[in-house]
């Protein structure tokens, strides 16, 4: 197994040379050690009847709002690439991933759900399928190469209709969803009813998930009135009591254009920085996963030695009592057998089969119990005689239970959890140990890393 660390550490070496961010190969890293073909955590709990589930290796922001809300335009902004649609018009007509890859490539709805196998529910939605679609590019810019950009359709009220139930869709992602982030367009759409109903859903579960921002601020006019369009906003959403909180935010954002210039205030940055909030909470919250799951699957395998040598002892003893109980159950017609035979046989023939102290003993022995068989009528005899032969048959019978034993591991079984539990105690924990180190390494000094 030690070899095996060894070839990973090299692998590490060259997605460093690559230009792969601290927090990118830190993912990675996390994600190799529960789904190696040879030795992840995922193959030794599965071992143990334990299932865990690998962490992602990218966040996933969702991010939804009115139609022409400025989601698509935001992607690409962020990603510097023309990625999506843009338009006054309804674009976005489905769900559309966003994401970093070798290259430059769109892929359909089943070539999305491959993509992404914990999004397969989706296809449980009707319609939803035939608009799914993933973009893939190759920007690396903010930190796009540990983020999935989920692009959902931009919602109105009337007489609209979709082909899923847009509703019922983006509730669901949004369990999945790390961030989700609501634009609000000022220019007539912000109070979209239905906006506003899944914003209020959405809250009900995930409210620390939810980010709000007024988008395109820079096209509402001047500063009274993206004040006034604010209020609007505002006071539409502490309507809707699991809305009405302390702390409510809600900055202005646009996309800057060289070009057109303007004075209102740009908070876009802060879009940016809650991803990046994001990212760090998800690369924590790995870490921790991972030592929780490292302690899962070492109680798990040292319960399972545990309960194999507890099986191991009471199967010792059920062997004891089964033949305990099979030697009682053979004396009772033996002992019978040998008073008939004795019986049978002259007082000469048993001194020179025996000797005279041994018939001595035997008339020791054996006399209280042929007076008391003599004592009994013929027919008291015979029920005696049944009754311990029923005896006999019930001891055996007891005997054959009592001699079933529990299955234990075998001594290479044993072996094989023993060497697992070393490497997860000594491979994995010391691994998920330096990965955290090289993490604080990134915002912490020597001196207090040294504490």
């Amino acid at each position: 197994m030690s070899g095996k660390i060894k070839s990973r550490n090299a692998a590490n070496a060259d997605s460093i040379a690559g230009g792969v961010s601290c927090d990118e190969r830190i993912l990675r890293d996390c994600h190799r050690l529960y789904t190696d073909p040879d030795s992840g955590l995922i193959k030794v709990a599965e071992t143990v009847g334990v299932k865990l589930l690998p962490p992602r290796k990218k966040i996933t922001v969702m991010l939804m709002g009115n139609h022409s809300a400025g989601k698509s335009s935001f992607i690409n902004w962020y990603v510097e690439e023309h990625i999506q649609r843009t338009g006054v018009a309804i674009e976005t007509q489905g769900f559309s991933f966003v994401t970093s890859g070798r290259k430059r490539e769109s892929l359909t709805g089943n070539a999305t759900l491959h993509l992404y196998p914990h999004f397969k529910p989706l296809q449980e939605f009707k319609g939803v399928s035939e608009y799914l679609s993933t973009e893939i590019c190759t920007s690396r810019q903010k930190r796009f190469s540990l983020v999935t950009f989920v692009d959902s359709p931009g919602l109105v009220d009337g007489d609209m209709k979709y082909p899923f139930d847009v509703d019922e869709v983006i509730l669901w992602l949004g369990d999945l969803c790390d961030l989700i982030l609501v634009f609000f367009d000022p220019m007539g759409q912000a109070l979209c009813k239905r906006t506003l109903n899944i914003v209020e859903s959405l809250n009900e579960k995930h409210g620390e998930r939810l980010r709000f921002y007024l988008s395109k601020a820079d096209e509402a006019g001047g500063e009274p009135d993206r004040q006034r369009v604010m209020m609007q906003i505002v006071q539409e959403l502490c309507k809707r009591p699991g809305l009405n909180k302390c702390g409510f935010d809600m900055p202005t954002i646009y996309i800057p254009n060289p070009s057109k210039p303007s004075r209102c205030v740009n908070q876009i940055e802060e879009v940016c920085r809650s991803i990046e909030k994001t990212i760090n909470q998800t690369v924590q919250n790995t870490l921790n996963s991972l030592e929780k799951d490292c302690e899962l699957v070492s109680e798990a395998i040292t319960e399972t030695l545990s309960n194999d040598r507890q099986a191991s002892l009471e199967n010792r003893r059920a062997r004891c009592k089964s033949c305990f109980l099979t030697l009682l159950g053979f004396s009772i017609p033996l002992t019978l057998l040998t008073l008939l035979v004795l019986g049978t046989l002259s007082k000469d023939l048993l001194e020179v089969a025996v000797g005279r102290q041994g018939i001595e003993v035997l008339s020791l022995y054996l006399t209280p119990v042929v007076r008391l068989f003599d004592s009994l009528s013929v027919e008291q005899q015979l029920y005696t005689c049944v009754g311990l032969a029923l005896l006999s048959f019930l001891l055996l019978i007891v005997a054959q239970v009592s001699f079933r034993t529990q299955s234990t591991l075998l001594g290479k079984q044993k072996r094989q959890l023993q060497d697992k539990l070393g490497y997860v105690q000594e491979v994995v924990k010391t691994k998920k140990k330096k990965l955290y180190e090289e993490y604080l390494q990134q915002s912490v000094s020597d001196h207090d890393m040294d504490l």
